[in-house]
């Protein structure tokens, strides 16, 4: 990880409902959402890659009382956004969401929480080198339980590598569930299903390096 952004102040634009922060958040929320009504299952486990402050998925656990079907892991490695998620959890009574400090880069942070039912990419694409999200994408399968979903996003600025990304993503044994691309935002949110088989986790791997 770099130390070369202010994480804290990044997430400040979500205080604005009109900024594209928030117009982002508010689909990832709904495809939260989304897939929590598709899953009748009685627990579910979902793993957050650099989670920031876990609007996304606290945000959505928060309002709905099947909460506790969910057990959730969020990693992230900036101490204030830690702390800033682990009281966002603890308010709204979230006892089966851990806030991990751990480098999300590196697939040892995952070991205990997973393969997952859900894996959240929001907001890492787009802050790392094409070479490491096609090499985040091809060790997904050791994220994943069998039909498991993946929800992320990466700006469209040119040049756009959402294209290939959804490519990467086929090539790995996902099938796209859902794209979003609004006009006049650059931002995009995709939604895919693990159809391949679980790959178990090579814990001395790595996965990226933030590069802003």
């Amino acid at each position: 990880m770099t130390a070369r952004t202010d994480w804290q102040a990044w997430h400040e634009p979500y205080a604005d409902e009109g900024s594209s922060l928030s117009r982002r958040l508010r689909l990832v929320r709904r495809e939260i959402a989304a897939w929590l009504d598709e899953r009748p299952d009685d627990m579910l486990t979902v793993v957050s890659a650099c989670a920031g402050q876990g609007h996304d998925l606290v945000g959505v656990l928060a309002g709905r009382a099947d909460a506790h079907r969910v057990r959730a892991t969020l990693l992230e490695y900036d101490p204030g956004n830690v702390a800033a998620a682990r009281d966002a959890a603890g308010r709204a009574g979230l006892t089966n969401v851990a806030v991990e400090r751990a480098d999300a880069g590196r697939l040892s942070s995952y070991a205990g929480a997973v393969p997952a039912d859900l894996v959240l990419l929001a907001g890492v694409f787009g802050n790392v080198t094409d070479h490491d999200v096609r090499r985040t994408v091809a060790a997904l399968p050791q994220l994943c339980a069998a039909g498991a979903t993946v929800i992320w996003t990466r700006t469209r600025r040119a040049p756009d590598l959402t294209p290939a990304l959804r490519g990467w993503l086929r090539d790995a044994g996902f099938v796209e569930r859902a794209f979003h691309a609004p006009e006049s935002v650059l931002f995009s949110v995709g939604v895919h299903r693990f159809a391949g088989p679980p790959r178990p986790l090579n814990a001395s791997g790595e996965l990226f390096t933030f590069i802003h």
